[in-house]
């Protein structure tokens, strides 16, 4: 077990005594104030990382509640409104056998943005734990949540390019609802959580682990 332990240990910046600036990447010795190339401020780990990521997390939390019980999207055809929610869309589509589309309007409406505000709250309880994921599990996570954040916002976009397109004054109009704003909203406190995560955080594990 203690053979085990050894070799999962893993050498951090800090243990090392070094320390990367967040701006441009360039490593320091510990005890630098300022980077040498950029100037920005140096620092082994930001300490009100967790506290932005919390309230950022909480606030994408609030405003996907009204994203999916008010209407996204409104379809006026000769004087009659129907309102469609998000998993009211996509209950739609399969009605109209567009399985693909209503599979990626409910993967990227409902379960991405779910999986991200769960994934976020686990690096951030994980930071603080000593339960984690074992090997580089968690910086892989990190990744992939950086990396969907960009397509979270398929269904605004679609809704913002058929309102445009679709005004025919009174025979068809299409006009976004206040879920879309909601979500939109939603999806940006969701990535901004994510962007003020720091990552270095994630390596404090394996300190303490071998301590």
């Amino acid at each position: 077990m203690e053979n085990a332990r050894r070799t999962q240990a893993v050498l951090t910046a800090r243990r090392a005594g070094l320390v990367g600036c967040t701006s441009c990447g360039k490593v320091h010795a510990a005890g630098e104030p300022a980077c040498r190339r950029c100037g920005a401020t140096l620092r082994s780990r930001d300490d009100k990382s967790l506290q932005r990521v919390w309230a950022w997390l909480f606030a994408g939390m609030v405003a996907y509640i009204p994203a999916n019980t008010y209407p996204m999207l409104l379809t006026t055809n000769f004087g009659k409104t129907q309102e469609n929610t998000i998993v009211g869309g996509a209950i739609e589509l399969l009605n109209h056998g567009s399985w693909g589309v209503a599979l990626i309007v409910f993967s990227a409406s409902v379960l991405i943005p779910i999986g991200k505000f769960i994934a976020i709250a686990y690096l951030a309880l994980s930071a603080r734990s000593a339960v984690v994921i074992r090997g580089h599990g968690r910086q892989h996570l990190y990744e992939v949540v950086e990396f969907i954040g960009r397509w979270s916002m398929i269904d605004v976009f679609v809704v913002a390019i058929l309102s445009a397109l679709v005004q025919f004054d009174f025979a068809a109009t299409i006009n976004p609802g206040i879920a879309a704003v909601s979500f939109a909203l939603s999806v940006a406190f969701t990535m901004i959580s994510a962007q003020n995560f720091d990552p270095r955080t994630l390596w404090d594990a394996y300190e303490e682990d071998d301590t």
